[in-house]
């Protein structure tokens, strides 16, 4: 499930930020991203005998944290990810998970599981010295991010979840077995001719195989073949010009290709490494922590049923239906209720005091 910019034009429907879910008119002024900024360091830490984790601060050393959870799984954190917070009021922490982006070893399935990335949250949090931080996630990020809070909860003083993905059968299955073929058809049936055995099935677990133990020329070609696809259904207007870019890809988007495809199916081969309905079996632990959720109306890989469900099973949490936008974050739409969900977080109390 990944989580990155690609741009599309649309109009915006916001439900208001309240506990509960009123509708509200169109906002008319148009909320800019915050500055681009560089981050004031930048570091490797060690969280096993494997692997090596990359992260980034950004904006206030000082200031509220906020970890940044990146989609995929197998995607990676970007520059564009640092402009939804305000740099003066924010620590903005970034980080790559195992196997992702510019943690090391790139591509490392060995020790890769939901339980580890949960606990490395964990250990960039204490490594930092760091109190209760904010959550903000996007796709797997979700995931991610309520995994780490149903574990931690003491340590989760808010969180904003853009595109609610909990893992369960029924998700997987929508995903992969043909729910999104009823609107991306032609796209579904091009992931499936690109296959060896079209009939092979579950196609999660096929994928994986492929892409793990394959020829390396099939490896890369089905890892594309999966990425083009995610890229088709992401957006209501998927961005012709990276599709073109991914025809004859550089060596780095090459890299990027085929870890989103290596990680993402190797993780939903396995049921993201959760017991089914973990996450909703464990809400109770969340139940008061303030939530944002933010959905596409239209998204085709993350639909906002489930986020519709979190809202209700949660009675501090508040619900965001993007009109006109899919998954991308960086549909306009989308893009502008993030950025009024994060001015919104930033009036929240998150404790007393953010470092140990």
């Amino acid at each position: 499930m990944s989580w990155s910019k690609r741009a599309a034009g649309a109009s915006l429907l916001l439900i208001a930020f309240l506990l509960g879910a009123a509708f509200a008119e169109p906002e008319e002024d148009t909320i800019a991203l915050w500055p681009e900024i560089e981050p004031y360091e930048t570091g490797r830490l060690r969280v096993s005998d494997l692997h090596q984790l990359y992260y980034e601060l950004c904006g206030n050393s000082e200031g509220v944290p906020v970890f940044v959870l990146h989609g995929g799984p197998g995607g990676a954190v970007s520059p564009y990810m640092r402009r939804f917070f305000d740099p003066e009021k924010f620590m903005i922490v970034l980080h790559d998970q195992r196997g992702c982006g510019k943690s090391r070893p790139l591509g490392e399935l060995e020790a890769n599981n939901t339980q580890e990335l949960v606990g490395d949250i964990e250990r960039i949090r204490t490594h930092l010295g760091l109190g209760p931080i904010m959550l903000f996630g996007g796709s797997w990020g979700t995931t991610l991010g309520l995994a780490y809070a149903e574990t931690y909860p003491e340590n989760v003083c808010g969180m904003l979840l853009l595109g609610v993905f909990a893992a369960t059968e029924n998700e997987i299955d929508y995903y992969y077995a043909g729910g999104v073929r009823a609107f991306f058809p032609e796209a579904y049936d091009e992931l499936i001719a690109a296959l060896p055995d079209p009939e092979r099935r579950p196609l999660a677990d096929y994928l994986a195989e492929l892409i793990e133990t394959g020829d390396s020329t099939t490896q890369r070609r089905i890892a594309k073949a999966w990425t083009v696809y995610e890229v088709k259904i992401a957006s209501l207007l998927p961005s012709v010009e990276y599709l073109a870019q991914m025809e004859s890809p550089s060596p780095d988007l090459a890299e990027e290709i085929y870890t989103l495809g290596l990680l993402e199916n190797h993780y939903m081969a396995h049921g993201c490494f959760l017991e089914e309905g973990q996450l909703w079996r464990d809400l109770q632990r969340i139940r008061s922590i303030p939530i944002i959720m933010v959905n596409g109306r239209y998204d085709a890989i993350c639909p906002p049923v489930t986020a519709y469900r979190l809202h209700h099973e949660l009675p501090k949490s508040a619900l965001v239906i993007v009109e006109g936008a899919g998954h991308w974050m960086g549909d306009p739409p989308m893009e502008q209720a993030l950025l009024k969900a994060a001015r919104e977080m930033a009036r929240w109390n998150c404790g007393a005091g953010y470092r140990r």
